[in-house]
């Protein structure tokens, strides 16, 4: 070993060893970094990588090999020949690529060991075809164990080299870099003190010229312009990569449509606030947001519309967002959002509530059109209402449901009240869906009548429970319960089924009325009921008519008049109740052509007649006769609301004042139908539509 540094200080110039070993170190550390990116892809993309990496270690082993040549002291004259040179170069670069390649081989067993040989293997070619270009005037003398030692050497310290790089760590870029370098200087400097020179004595001439030194500086130049080219598209491609890395992390965490963050980027923050307020002692607000009338902006205007609002909305909240300081807002749903506050020193979270409430309030402008929205708005605190997470959500929840019930509360704060609403609804959903097998449901009937004769045209079957421990749960609490669980589905057919089996056995053969659900529309085959249910009762279907709302039909508005076609098809009349609530009626009278208009009783809530009540009537009596169809009024409780129906000409009625809803039975009993032989006795049944209220 001191013989080896004895001739590197005695046989070189010690300043161009520097540089040469200089080159080398930051030859094999771009070679590492531009192996390991290699490792890290597949297919074209890692043979791209692989010949970038061969071209670096090429220019690495073949510039240290000159550079330091250029400082050997041969002691005559010197030339180069540059065949012999150039395939020195194209060795290296060869054998790179191949040992390389192998080493990323995924069948080959042992690929450090194949790719360090051969990459080890060109190292020390290189170096011997590079002598052989290197020309002297004198006799050469090579001491054969030095030789075998770099042959050797040379490739062990690859093998080592890429053995690191394999475990594709930091660490492993780095002594692979440590590993290459030493295997490239062991080779040369190996190699060169077994190279001896024995001037002829002729010629004698000093071995470095000024073209000598143009040379050395050249091919340091060039070698550093590769390198750093190399580095370059290295550095640049890994920029690229952290770019298209943060713009996946931004997309998997924000909302496309709104940039706001989406529900698992609000979910981590959320754990995160929850976890600061807990250190800190403080409090934070969770509020939830839903919109208001959002389903009824997509099905008027369209999603384009329904998208648009949405943008504005989130640009508005955007605005509102200061992470540093606790304000966050994400999209959590399709209408929904939350939002996340920390409560300060004074205790107040309104002014942000009402900045919220602001923003989803004002106007905005969609197509020529000012849409305004609208927003329900739940608040729960931590630690005051809950302190984890699901509950907290839940108690936020609990409060939005809370304020989206009541139209004059658009914020509403959590109360422990409400989880034991909701507990009761749970209870409350569960005996109703034993109701039908418990004979808790009946079906009472409210008479309709001819104004002008007081004559009876038929009946409307309203839906009853009677709960054994409640007593008798009013429609208007358990119908909504009942869409909400999808009974109404089974519940729905079942009122359908008794009515169309007790009306089938009435004389005189009256009508009978059955109200529709919104559910039903959108859940069940309707004409596929309706005909199994007539054909198994045996009502003729002249006598049945199917009352339904406006809000029924926009659930879904092509497939709810495609079924209503269907239902008239087979003789079955259709109702449009409860009109003049609606906020397209006109539309909905032009798309199809009802059997009868029933005026919704909330015109009829005063006890006696007013001028808006009668101009109201005028419009739609006036509205029923240009499209041809008979209105009935519904609610009729004093004799100044029948003769005021009477003088504007109104056809039909129903109401308290002619005839409370009664169970069949009574309606018997006062002789106004007469049951056929072999009639039902009780109220029927089998399985499972909204039945109303009694007017």
């Amino acid at each position: 070993m001191s013989s080896l540094f004895a001739c590197i200080l005695r046989e070189h110039d010690l300043w161009i060893v520097l540089v040469a070993a200089f080159l080398c170190g930051v030859g094999s550390w771009v070679t590492a970094r531009l192996f390991r990116r290699a490792m890290q892809t597949n297919g074209s993309q890692r043979v791209g990588w692989y010949v970038l990496t061969a071209l670096a270690t090429g220019v690495a082993i073949w510039c240290t090999h000159f550079i330091a040549m250029m400082g050997f002291r041969a002691g005559t004259s010197v030339t180069f020949d540059p065949f012999l040179t150039l395939l020195s170069l194209f060795i290296c670069i060869v054998g790179s690529v191949l040992g390389f390649v192998a080493a990323g081989s995924k069948v080959i067993r042992w690929p450090s060991v194949v790719g360090g040989g051969l990459l080890g293997s060109s190292i020390a070619a290189m170096h011997y075809v590079g002598m052989m270009a290197f020309h002297v005037h004198g006799q050469v003398h090579w001491d054969l164990p030095y030789v075998v030692g770099s042959g050797i050497l040379g490739p062990i310290l690859a093998m080592a080299a890429l053995h690191m790089a394999l475990k594709r760590t930091a660490k492993g870029a780095n002594a692979m870099a440590a590993l290459f370098a030493a295997a490239i200087l062991s080779v040369h400097f190996l190699g060169m003190t077994a190279f001896h020179v024995v001037p002829d004595g002729e010629g004698m001439a000093p071995s470095h010229s000024e073209a000598m030194g143009i040379m050395t500086m050249a091919v340091i130049g060039m070698s550093l312009i590769i390198l750093v080219m190399g580095m370059v598209s290295y550095l640049i491609d890994d920029s690229t990569r952290a770019e298209s890395i943060e713009r996946l992390r931004r997309m998997a965490l924000n909302d496309a449509l709104t940039g706001l963050p989406n529900r698992a980027n609000f979910n981590d923050r959320l754990d995160f606030e929850i976890a600061l307020a807990a250190q800190r002692g403080s409090r934070l607000a969770l509020i939830g947001i839903d919109l208001d009338r959002f389903k009824d902006i997509n099905d008027l205007r369209g999603h384009s519309a329904g998208d648009e609002v949405l943008r504005v909305l989130g640009r508005r909240m955007k605005a509102m967002l200061n992470e540093e300081s606790g304000r966050f807002i994400a999209r959590t749903g399709g209408d929904e959002f939350t939002a996340l506050y920390r409560i300060g020193a004074s205790g107040d979270v309104s002014g942000f509530v009402s900045r919220i409430e602001q923003a989803l309030s004002e106007p905005i402008a969609v197509e020529n059109l000012e849409i305004s929205s609208g927003g329900s708005l739940g608040v729960a605190i931590f630690p005051d209402d809950a302190v984890d997470r699901e509950n907290l959500v839940n108690c936020a929840d609990l409060a939005m449901y809370r304020a989206k019930s009541n139209p004059l509360q658009r914020v509403c704060f959590y109360e422990p009240t409400m989880d034991e609403r909701i507990r009761e609804r749970r209870a409350l959903a569960a005996d109703l869906r034993d109701a039908i097998s418990h004979d808790q449901l009946a079906l009472h009937y409210q008479v309709q009548t001819i104004v002008s004769t007081g004559n009876i045209r038929g009946y409307e079957a309203l839906l009853r429970w009677q709960h054994p421990k409640l007593g008798q749960i009013p429609p208007s609490e358990f119908i909504p319960l009942a869409e909400e669980n999808g009974l109404i589905l089974s519940i729905g057919e079942w009122v359908l089924r008794t009515a169309c089996r007790e009306a089938a056995t009435w004389e005189p053969p009256y009508t009978i009325a059955v109200n529709l659900s919104a559910v039903q529309f959108i859940n069940a085959d309707l004409p596929a009921v309706v005909r199994k249910v007539l054909a198994e009762t045996g009502l003729a279907p002249e006598r049945l008519e199917l009352e339904l709302t406006e809000s029924t039909i926009f659930a879904d508005r092509a497939r709810s008049l495609d079924m209503l076609r269907q239902i008239r098809a087979l003789g079955v009349s259709i109702a449009l109740d409860d009109f003049g609530t609606g906020y397209s009626s006109l539309d909905t009278l032009r798309s199809f052509t009802f059997d009868r208009i029933k005026i919704d009783r909330s015109f009829f809530s005063s006890s006696a007649a007013t001028a808006q009540t009668t101009a109201i009537i005028r419009a739609v009596l006036a509205l029923g006769k240009s499209f041809g169809i008979p209105v009935m009024a519904e609610g009729i409780e004093t004799y100044d609301q029948l003769s005021m129906l009477n003088a504007e000409g109104c056809e039909e009625a129903q109401g308290f004042l002619l005839g409370h809803p009664v169970t069949v039975d009574d309606i018997i009993s006062k002789g106004q139908v007469a049951r056929l032989k072999g009639g039902p006795d009780g109220p029927g049944a089998v399985d499972g539509t909204r039945a109303e209220s009694g007017a």
